[in-house]
């Protein structure tokens, strides 16, 4: 038990410090960009910018699913990467078929990957937020400036 918990924590500590990773190489990007971004036309840019900012969120939660297949089929949990990831997928997203489960003595893994799946759901929903909420009001600010 205090094993799966170790490589569980472990996991989710993995995948919140990509996550957050990731959030300063957008931010950084985003930076880059500001004064394109608050350049007139406003509106086809911050739609370029949830277009982007969705991908990244995706990317997120593709990488962060296919570490946990990894870890999944480097313990042998699984006889396929196939069967990994889709009880990853399936874990991280909360769906929870239960088509494919763990063995008893690493079920815990499954409830730790469904928690790793909200925290990253939450965390990135959050920073979608952040972002389009940013650059909207400086391109408000920006628009008021040149007013």
């Amino acid at each position: 038990m205090l094993v799966q918990i170790a490589l569980g924590s472990g996991l989710i500590i993995t995948n919140v410090m990509l996550a957050g990773l990731m959030a300063w190489a957008l931010e950084s990007l985003l930076a880059s960009g500001q004064r394109w971004l608050l350049a007139p036309p406003h509106r086809p840019k911050l739609a370029a910018v949830l277009t982007m900012t969705v991908l990244w969120s995706l990317a997120v939660m593709t990488i962060g699913v296919w570490i946990w297949a990894v870890v999944l089929r480097l313990l042998d949990l699984f006889t396929t990467l196939e069967a990994s990831l889709y009880f990853s997928l399936v874990a991280f997203t909360t769906l929870g078929f239960g088509d494919i489960l763990l063995p008893i003595g690493w079920r815990l893994l499954g409830g730790m990957a469904a928690a790793n799946g909200l925290i990253s759901i939450g965390l990135l929903t959050a920073m979608l937020v952040e972002v389009l909420r940013h650059v909207r009001l400086s391109q408000l600010a920006a628009r008021a400036g040149d007013s």
